[in-house]
Protein backbone atom coordinates (compact mmCIF):
# COMPACT_ATOMS: atom_id res chain seq x y z
CA UNK A 1 0.00 0.00 0.00
CA UNK A 2 1.43 3.22 -0.92
CA UNK A 3 0.52 6.19 1.17
CA UNK A 4 1.58 10.11 1.56
CA UNK A 5 4.45 11.39 -0.57
CA UNK A 6 1.68 13.41 -2.55
CA UNK A 7 4.43 15.95 -3.22
CA UNK A 8 7.35 14.15 -4.15
CA UNK A 9 5.22 11.88 -6.01
CA UNK A 10 3.95 14.24 -8.60
CA UNK A 11 7.45 16.37 -9.04
CA UNK A 12 8.73 12.59 -9.91
CA UNK A 13 6.34 11.63 -12.38
CA UNK A 14 6.19 15.48 -14.47
CA UNK A 15 9.97 14.92 -14.47
CA UNK A 16 9.65 10.85 -15.52
CA UNK A 17 7.01 12.01 -18.13
CA UNK A 18 8.51 14.97 -19.60
CA UNK A 19 10.12 15.51 -22.78
CA UNK A 20 12.89 17.39 -21.32
CA UNK A 21 16.21 15.91 -19.91
CA UNK A 22 15.36 14.41 -16.31
CA UNK A 23 18.14 13.54 -13.81
CA UNK A 24 17.32 12.80 -10.71
CA UNK A 25 19.11 12.71 -7.22
CA UNK A 26 16.82 11.52 -4.18
CA UNK A 27 18.50 10.65 -1.49
CA UNK A 28 17.10 10.07 2.53
CA UNK A 29 18.58 7.42 5.35
CA UNK A 30 17.89 4.26 5.21
CA UNK A 31 14.24 2.21 4.99
CA UNK A 32 11.90 6.01 4.80
CA UNK A 33 10.37 4.86 1.52
CA UNK A 34 12.97 6.15 -1.40
CA UNK A 35 12.83 3.20 -3.52
CA UNK A 36 9.21 2.29 -2.85
CA UNK A 37 8.82 6.53 -4.16
CA UNK A 38 10.50 5.37 -7.13
CA UNK A 39 8.74 1.93 -8.11
CA UNK A 40 4.95 3.77 -7.36
CA UNK A 41 6.59 7.35 -9.96
CA UNK A 42 7.86 4.05 -12.58
CA UNK A 43 4.70 2.42 -12.92
CA UNK A 44 3.41 5.69 -15.11
CA UNK A 45 7.10 5.76 -17.31
CA UNK A 46 6.13 5.00 -20.59
CA UNK A 47 9.27 2.68 -21.24
CA UNK A 48 11.05 0.36 -19.57
CA UNK A 49 12.69 0.62 -16.46
CA UNK A 50 16.47 -0.81 -15.37
CA UNK A 51 17.02 -0.88 -11.84
CA UNK A 52 20.60 -1.44 -10.20
CA UNK A 53 21.59 -1.59 -6.33
CA UNK A 54 25.18 -0.78 -5.92
CA UNK A 55 27.13 -3.12 -3.93
CA UNK A 56 30.31 -2.16 -1.90
CA UNK A 57 33.11 -3.45 -4.74
CA UNK A 58 35.52 -2.10 -6.84
CA UNK A 59 34.05 -0.49 -10.30
CA UNK A 60 34.43 -3.20 -12.13
CA UNK A 61 32.76 -5.25 -10.24
CA UNK A 62 29.73 -2.85 -10.19
CA UNK A 63 30.28 -3.02 -14.07
CA UNK A 64 29.79 -6.61 -14.26
CA UNK A 65 26.36 -6.65 -12.20
CA UNK A 66 25.29 -3.29 -13.75
CA UNK A 67 25.81 -4.96 -16.74
CA UNK A 68 23.82 -8.28 -16.06
CA UNK A 69 21.16 -6.46 -14.58
CA UNK A 70 20.54 -4.34 -17.55
CA UNK A 71 20.60 -7.29 -19.79
CA UNK A 72 17.96 -9.36 -17.56
CA UNK A 73 15.86 -5.67 -17.82
CA UNK A 74 15.97 -5.80 -21.97
CA UNK A 75 15.53 -9.51 -22.36
CA UNK A 76 18.62 -10.08 -23.83
CA UNK A 77 21.81 -12.24 -23.70
CA UNK A 78 24.23 -10.77 -21.63
CA UNK A 79 26.51 -7.78 -22.39
CA UNK A 80 29.46 -6.38 -20.86
CA UNK A 81 30.10 -3.27 -20.40
CA UNK A 82 33.50 -1.65 -19.94
CA UNK A 83 32.77 1.79 -19.05
CA UNK A 84 29.56 3.00 -17.41
CA UNK A 85 29.50 5.70 -20.37
CA UNK A 86 29.21 3.06 -22.52
CA UNK A 87 25.92 1.80 -21.07
CA UNK A 88 24.70 5.06 -21.71
CA UNK A 89 25.68 5.57 -25.36
CA UNK A 90 24.01 1.79 -25.79
CA UNK A 91 21.15 2.31 -24.30
CA UNK A 92 20.88 5.82 -26.95
CA UNK A 93 21.64 3.61 -29.68
CA UNK A 94 18.19 1.36 -28.81
CA UNK A 95 14.47 2.29 -29.64
CA UNK A 96 12.10 3.20 -27.24
CA UNK A 97 12.84 5.02 -23.97
CA UNK A 98 14.58 3.88 -20.81
CA UNK A 99 14.57 4.79 -16.99
CA UNK A 100 18.06 3.93 -15.66
CA UNK A 101 17.57 3.61 -12.22
CA UNK A 102 21.38 3.53 -10.02
CA UNK A 103 19.91 2.82 -6.15
CA UNK A 104 22.70 3.18 -3.39
CA UNK A 105 24.72 5.21 -5.55
CA UNK A 106 27.62 5.87 -2.78
CA UNK A 107 29.02 2.34 -2.97
CA UNK A 108 29.57 3.04 -6.48
CA UNK A 109 31.51 6.83 -5.90
CA UNK A 110 33.19 4.84 -3.28
CA UNK A 111 34.67 2.29 -5.92
CA UNK A 112 36.93 5.44 -7.18
CA UNK A 113 39.30 7.81 -6.03
CA UNK A 114 37.56 11.33 -4.56
CA UNK A 115 35.17 12.43 -7.60
CA UNK A 116 36.59 10.21 -10.02
CA UNK A 117 33.20 8.27 -10.52
CA UNK A 118 31.71 11.38 -9.94
CA UNK A 119 33.53 12.99 -13.03
CA UNK A 120 32.38 10.22 -14.93
CA UNK A 121 28.81 10.74 -14.02
CA UNK A 122 29.05 14.41 -15.16
CA UNK A 123 29.51 13.52 -18.30
CA UNK A 124 27.12 11.03 -18.58
CA UNK A 125 24.13 13.10 -17.60
CA UNK A 126 25.95 16.12 -19.98
CA UNK A 127 25.28 14.13 -23.10
CA UNK A 128 22.55 12.15 -21.61
CA UNK A 129 20.39 10.56 -24.48
CA UNK A 130 17.20 12.26 -25.07
CA UNK A 131 15.57 8.55 -25.19
CA UNK A 132 17.10 8.19 -21.47
CA UNK A 133 16.01 9.09 -17.95
CA UNK A 134 18.48 8.74 -15.18
CA UNK A 135 17.88 8.61 -11.06
CA UNK A 136 20.80 8.74 -8.57
CA UNK A 137 19.37 7.37 -5.15
CA UNK A 138 21.36 6.84 -2.07
CA UNK A 139 20.93 6.43 1.76
CA UNK A 140 24.00 7.71 3.44
CA UNK A 141 22.86 11.41 3.59
CA UNK A 142 26.50 13.23 4.09
CA UNK A 143 28.20 11.54 1.02
CA UNK A 144 25.15 12.06 -1.16
CA UNK A 145 25.43 15.54 0.14
CA UNK A 146 28.52 16.25 -1.04
CA UNK A 147 27.27 15.80 -4.86
CA UNK A 148 24.88 19.13 -4.55
CA UNK A 149 28.27 20.64 -3.09
CA UNK A 150 30.07 23.45 -5.55
CA UNK A 151 32.93 21.66 -5.51
CA UNK A 152 32.14 18.93 -6.92
CA UNK A 153 31.46 17.94 -10.48
CA UNK A 154 27.57 17.32 -10.67
CA UNK A 155 27.17 20.32 -8.72
CA UNK A 156 24.30 21.70 -10.81
CA UNK A 157 24.03 18.78 -13.22
CA UNK A 158 20.70 17.27 -11.33
CA UNK A 159 17.23 18.55 -12.84
CA UNK A 160 15.07 17.73 -9.52
CA UNK A 161 16.56 16.85 -6.07
CA UNK A 162 14.59 15.11 -3.83
CA UNK A 163 15.38 14.78 0.27
CA UNK A 164 13.17 12.12 1.21
CA UNK A 165 12.70 12.16 4.98
CA UNK A 166 10.91 10.23 7.60
CA UNK A 167 6.80 10.04 7.35
CA UNK A 168 5.66 12.56 10.03
CA UNK A 169 2.45 11.73 12.65
CA UNK A 170 -0.05 12.42 9.83
CA UNK A 171 1.18 10.05 6.86
CA UNK A 172 2.72 7.83 9.44
CA UNK A 173 -1.12 7.13 10.74
CA UNK A 174 -2.19 6.17 7.30
CA UNK A 175 -0.64 3.16 7.15
CA UNK A 176 -2.88 1.64 10.44
CA UNK A 177 -6.40 3.69 9.21
CA UNK A 178 -8.01 1.03 11.41
CA UNK A 179 -6.52 1.74 14.72
CA UNK A 180 -8.30 4.05 17.53
CA UNK A 181 -7.09 7.76 17.81
CA UNK A 182 -4.50 7.33 21.02
CA UNK A 183 -3.49 4.55 19.46
CA UNK A 184 -2.07 6.41 16.14
CA UNK A 185 -0.05 9.02 18.25
CA UNK A 186 1.26 6.72 20.12
CA UNK A 187 2.89 4.36 17.69
CA UNK A 188 4.57 7.53 16.13
CA UNK A 189 5.47 8.82 19.35
CA UNK A 190 7.29 5.30 20.07
CA UNK A 191 8.20 4.06 16.49
CA UNK A 192 8.83 6.85 14.61
CA UNK A 193 8.17 7.47 10.94
CA UNK A 194 9.98 5.07 8.65
CA UNK A 195 7.47 3.55 6.95
CA UNK A 196 9.63 -0.08 7.08
CA UNK A 197 9.70 0.49 11.12
CA UNK A 198 5.65 1.10 10.86
CA UNK A 199 5.04 -1.65 8.55
CA UNK A 200 6.05 -3.96 11.29
CA UNK A 201 3.39 -2.95 14.28
CA UNK A 202 0.18 -4.97 14.67
CA UNK A 203 -2.28 -2.22 15.26
CA UNK A 204 -4.26 -5.32 16.88
CA UNK A 205 -1.69 -6.06 20.01
CA UNK A 206 -0.78 -3.07 22.37
CA UNK A 207 1.99 -0.90 22.77
CA UNK A 208 3.30 -3.33 25.44
CA UNK A 209 2.85 -6.41 23.20
CA UNK A 210 4.47 -4.64 20.23
CA UNK A 211 7.59 -3.55 22.21
CA UNK A 212 8.05 -6.73 23.61
CA UNK A 213 8.03 -8.65 20.63
CA UNK A 214 9.58 -6.10 18.18
CA UNK A 215 12.12 -4.30 20.55
CA UNK A 216 13.17 -6.15 23.94
CA UNK A 217 14.57 -9.65 22.82
CA UNK A 218 18.22 -9.41 21.41
CA UNK A 219 17.01 -10.79 18.40
CA UNK A 220 14.17 -8.56 17.52
CA UNK A 221 13.30 -7.30 14.09
CA UNK A 222 13.56 -3.73 15.23
CA UNK A 223 16.58 -4.25 17.84
CA UNK A 224 18.09 -5.98 15.00
CA UNK A 225 17.87 -3.13 12.35
CA UNK A 226 18.83 -0.07 15.22
CA UNK A 227 21.91 -1.97 16.03
CA UNK A 228 23.24 -3.58 12.54
CA UNK A 229 21.72 -0.94 10.44
CA UNK A 230 21.29 2.44 11.34
CA UNK A 231 24.28 2.54 14.42
CA UNK A 232 26.91 0.58 12.24
CA UNK A 233 26.85 3.24 9.65
CA UNK A 234 27.35 6.35 11.99
CA UNK A 235 29.44 4.00 14.90
CA UNK A 236 32.63 5.61 12.62
CA UNK A 237 31.95 9.10 13.80
CA UNK A 238 30.32 9.27 17.45
CA UNK A 239 30.29 8.39 20.86
CA UNK A 240 27.41 6.28 21.62
CA UNK A 241 27.39 7.82 24.69
CA UNK A 242 25.91 11.31 23.18
CA UNK A 243 22.90 9.40 22.43
CA UNK A 244 22.77 8.17 25.82
CA UNK A 245 22.91 11.33 27.28
CA UNK A 246 20.55 12.99 25.62
CA UNK A 247 17.97 10.04 25.35
CA UNK A 248 14.33 10.94 25.61
CA UNK A 249 15.07 14.61 26.72
CA UNK A 250 17.20 17.48 24.89
CA UNK A 251 20.90 18.34 26.54
CA UNK A 252 22.73 21.19 26.54
CA UNK A 253 26.41 21.19 25.27
CA UNK A 254 27.89 21.57 28.73
CA UNK A 255 25.81 18.82 29.59
CA UNK A 256 27.27 16.25 26.90
CA UNK A 257 30.95 17.62 27.76
CA UNK A 258 30.19 17.43 31.16
CA UNK A 259 28.79 14.03 30.52
CA UNK A 260 31.74 12.59 28.06
CA UNK A 261 34.16 13.51 31.10
CA UNK A 262 34.84 16.91 29.88
CA UNK A 263 38.35 17.47 27.46
CA UNK A 264 38.36 17.44 23.64
CA UNK A 265 35.55 19.68 22.92
CA UNK A 266 37.09 19.91 19.48
CA UNK A 267 36.78 16.20 18.85
CA UNK A 268 32.55 16.86 20.38
CA UNK A 269 32.31 19.60 18.05
CA UNK A 270 33.23 17.73 14.93
CA UNK A 271 31.06 14.68 16.48
CA UNK A 272 28.17 17.10 17.02
CA UNK A 273 28.23 18.64 13.09
CA UNK A 274 28.79 14.83 11.89
CA UNK A 275 26.06 13.76 13.71
CA UNK A 276 23.51 16.84 12.44
CA UNK A 277 24.77 16.33 8.74
CA UNK A 278 23.84 12.73 8.76
CA UNK A 279 20.34 13.83 10.47
CA UNK A 280 20.59 11.49 13.54
CA UNK A 281 20.66 14.56 16.36
CA UNK A 282 19.19 18.20 16.01
CA UNK A 283 20.39 21.50 17.24
CA UNK A 284 16.97 23.29 18.25
CA UNK A 285 16.62 26.70 20.91
CA UNK A 286 13.56 28.36 21.60
CA UNK A 287 12.13 31.02 18.90
CA UNK A 288 12.84 33.84 20.96
CA UNK A 289 16.34 32.30 21.47
CA UNK A 290 17.84 31.53 18.23
CA UNK A 291 20.94 32.67 18.73
CA UNK A 292 21.44 32.36 22.77
CA UNK A 293 24.13 29.67 22.78
CA UNK A 294 22.54 29.02 26.58
CA UNK A 295 18.88 27.93 25.02
CA UNK A 296 20.70 25.82 22.03
CA UNK A 297 19.80 22.03 22.77
CA UNK A 298 20.59 18.90 20.95
CA UNK A 299 18.12 16.33 20.67
CA UNK A 300 17.57 12.49 19.33
CA UNK A 301 15.67 13.19 16.14
CA UNK A 302 14.01 9.80 15.17
CA UNK A 303 11.59 8.88 17.90
CA UNK A 304 12.67 5.25 17.49
CA UNK A 305 16.05 5.77 18.76
CA UNK A 306 14.89 7.73 21.23
CA UNK A 307 13.38 5.14 22.56
CA UNK A 308 16.02 2.92 22.68
CA UNK A 309 18.71 4.81 24.45
CA UNK A 310 15.90 5.60 26.81
CA UNK A 311 15.22 2.48 28.07
CA UNK A 312 17.35 -0.28 25.88
CA UNK A 313 20.57 0.30 25.75
CA UNK A 314 23.22 -0.52 28.03
CA UNK A 315 19.57 -3.11 29.53
CA UNK A 316 20.45 -6.68 27.73
CA UNK A 317 21.35 -8.52 30.80
CA UNK A 318 18.20 -6.78 32.90
CA UNK A 319 16.39 -8.04 30.24
CA UNK A 320 17.37 -11.43 30.31
CA UNK A 321 17.69 -11.57 33.92
CA UNK A 322 13.94 -10.63 34.67
CA UNK A 323 12.65 -11.48 30.84
CA UNK A 324 10.78 -8.90 28.42
CA UNK A 325 7.40 -8.61 30.03
CA UNK A 326 8.92 -7.88 33.55
CA UNK A 327 11.22 -5.75 32.53
CA UNK A 328 8.93 -3.79 30.37
CA UNK A 329 6.16 -3.54 33.64
CA UNK A 330 9.75 -2.09 35.77
CA UNK A 331 11.24 -0.38 33.26
CA UNK A 332 9.44 1.39 31.16
CA UNK A 333 5.19 0.90 31.85
CA UNK A 334 5.93 3.72 34.62
CA UNK A 335 7.22 6.46 32.72
CA UNK A 336 5.67 5.44 28.78
CA UNK A 337 2.88 7.95 28.89
CA UNK A 338 5.33 11.17 30.22
CA UNK A 339 7.72 9.68 27.07
CA UNK A 340 5.04 9.90 24.69
CA UNK A 341 4.01 13.19 26.22
CA UNK A 342 7.00 14.93 25.05
CA UNK A 343 6.74 13.74 21.60
CA UNK A 344 3.16 15.37 21.50
CA UNK A 345 4.50 18.37 21.42
CA UNK A 346 6.43 17.19 18.47
CA UNK A 347 3.66 16.52 16.95
CA UNK A 348 1.61 19.42 17.60
CA UNK A 349 4.71 21.25 15.70
CA UNK A 350 4.17 19.29 12.44
CA UNK A 351 0.40 20.25 12.81
CA UNK A 352 0.65 23.76 12.49
CA UNK A 353 3.75 23.13 10.13
CA UNK A 354 0.90 21.51 7.58
CA UNK A 355 -1.24 24.47 8.46
CA UNK A 356 1.09 27.04 7.08
CA UNK A 357 2.45 24.91 3.73
CA UNK A 358 -1.50 24.91 3.18
CA UNK A 359 -1.79 28.54 3.67
CA UNK A 360 -4.46 27.21 5.84
CA UNK A 361 -2.78 30.07 8.28
CA UNK A 362 -0.82 32.86 7.24
CA UNK A 363 1.95 35.13 8.11
CA UNK A 364 3.55 32.52 10.29
CA UNK A 365 7.38 33.35 10.69
CA UNK A 366 8.33 30.69 13.22
CA UNK A 367 7.01 28.11 15.32
CA UNK A 368 8.53 26.81 18.19
CA UNK A 369 8.93 26.39 21.64
CA UNK A 370 9.27 29.88 23.44
CA UNK A 371 11.37 30.59 26.98
CA UNK A 372 9.87 33.03 29.30
CA UNK A 373 11.39 34.37 32.52
CA UNK A 374 8.45 34.78 35.24
CA UNK A 375 8.77 37.59 37.39
CA UNK A 376 6.05 37.07 39.61
CA UNK A 377 6.97 33.48 40.52
CA UNK A 378 10.51 34.34 40.16
CA UNK A 379 10.96 31.30 37.88
CA UNK A 380 11.38 30.31 34.21
CA UNK A 381 10.13 27.93 32.09
CA UNK A 382 8.72 27.43 28.28
CA UNK A 383 5.68 27.52 26.64
CA UNK A 384 5.07 24.40 24.55
CA UNK A 385 4.20 25.57 20.72
CA UNK A 386 4.67 29.22 19.77
CA UNK A 387 3.57 30.74 16.55
CA UNK A 388 5.59 33.93 15.21
CA UNK A 389 3.89 36.44 13.82
CA UNK A 390 6.38 39.83 13.54
CA UNK A 391 6.13 40.42 17.40
CA UNK A 392 3.05 38.72 18.46
CA UNK A 393 2.38 34.98 19.41
CA UNK A 394 -0.08 32.50 19.02
CA UNK A 395 0.52 30.22 22.54
CA UNK A 396 -0.55 26.41 22.39
CA UNK A 397 -0.07 24.16 25.64
CA UNK A 398 -0.47 20.28 24.66
CA UNK A 399 -2.13 17.93 27.10
CA UNK A 400 -2.02 14.16 26.10
CA UNK A 401 -5.09 13.52 29.09
CA UNK A 402 -6.94 10.63 28.63
CA UNK A 403 -9.76 12.66 29.29
CA UNK A 404 -11.27 16.01 28.66
CA UNK A 405 -9.49 18.94 29.84
CA UNK A 406 -11.46 21.64 31.94
CA UNK A 407 -12.43 25.20 31.56
CA UNK A 408 -10.85 25.37 34.67
CA UNK A 409 -7.80 24.14 33.57
CA UNK A 410 -7.45 26.38 30.95
CA UNK A 411 -7.67 29.02 33.01
CA UNK A 412 -5.09 28.59 35.35
CA UNK A 413 -2.56 28.32 31.94
CA UNK A 414 -3.40 31.54 31.28
CA UNK A 415 -2.85 32.84 34.24
CA UNK A 416 0.69 31.87 33.75
CA UNK A 417 0.75 33.30 30.37
CA UNK A 418 -0.58 36.78 31.47
CA UNK A 419 2.16 37.11 34.13
CA UNK A 420 5.00 36.96 31.17
CA UNK A 421 3.63 40.38 29.60
CA UNK A 422 4.88 42.15 26.63
CA UNK A 423 4.59 38.77 24.73
CA UNK A 424 2.06 40.79 22.42
CA UNK A 425 -0.26 37.17 22.47
CA UNK A 426 -2.97 37.59 20.32
CA UNK A 427 -4.36 33.93 20.57
CA UNK A 428 -4.24 31.32 22.88
CA UNK A 429 -5.19 27.82 22.46
CA UNK A 430 -5.04 24.36 23.84
CA UNK A 431 -4.44 20.88 22.58
CA UNK A 432 -5.75 17.92 24.12
CA UNK A 433 -6.05 14.22 22.54
CA UNK A 434 -9.42 13.37 24.17
CA UNK A 435 -10.65 17.22 23.44
CA UNK A 436 -12.49 19.76 26.10
CA UNK A 437 -15.07 19.77 29.01
CA UNK A 438 -16.15 23.06 27.29
CA UNK A 439 -16.58 25.47 24.25
CA UNK A 440 -15.04 28.82 23.76
CA UNK A 441 -14.88 31.92 21.98
CA UNK A 442 -11.99 33.13 23.92
CA UNK A 443 -9.41 30.12 23.49
CA UNK A 444 -8.51 27.84 20.49
CA UNK A 445 -9.40 24.87 21.44
CA UNK A 446 -7.78 21.58 19.12
CA UNK A 447 -8.32 18.22 20.12
CA UNK A 448 -6.79 14.78 18.76
CA UNK A 449 -9.77 14.03 15.60
CA UNK A 450 -8.65 17.17 14.57
CA UNK A 451 -4.82 17.25 14.29
CA UNK A 452 -5.57 14.20 11.62
CA UNK A 453 -7.50 16.08 9.54
CA UNK A 454 -4.89 18.66 7.99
Amino acid sequence: MFVGRVEELSKLKDQLNSRDKAAILIYGKRRVGKSTLISEASKTFNGKVINYMCVQSTLDGNLTLMSRSISVALGIPEIRFQALKDIFDYLGSQDGAFLFVIDEYQYLKQAGKKNEIDSYMQIIIDTLPSNVKLIMCGSYITIMKELMEEGNPLFGRFTEIMHIEEFDYYDASLLYPEAELKRKFENYAIFGGSPYVLSTIDSKKSIKENIIKLLLPETSILRTYIENVILKEIQKVYDIRIFQIIGNGSKKYSDLTSGLGGGGNGLLDKQLKNLINMEAIEKIAPINKLDDKKKQFYVISDNLMRFFFTYIFGNDMVIKMLGEEVFYETYIEKSIDEFIQRRFEGIVVQYFKRKVRSRSIKGVLNIGSYWYDDPKEKKNGQFDVVLQKEDEYLIYECKFFNRKMTLEECEDEEKQVRNIGNLGVIELGFVNLNGFEFESNKYSLIDGEMLLFT
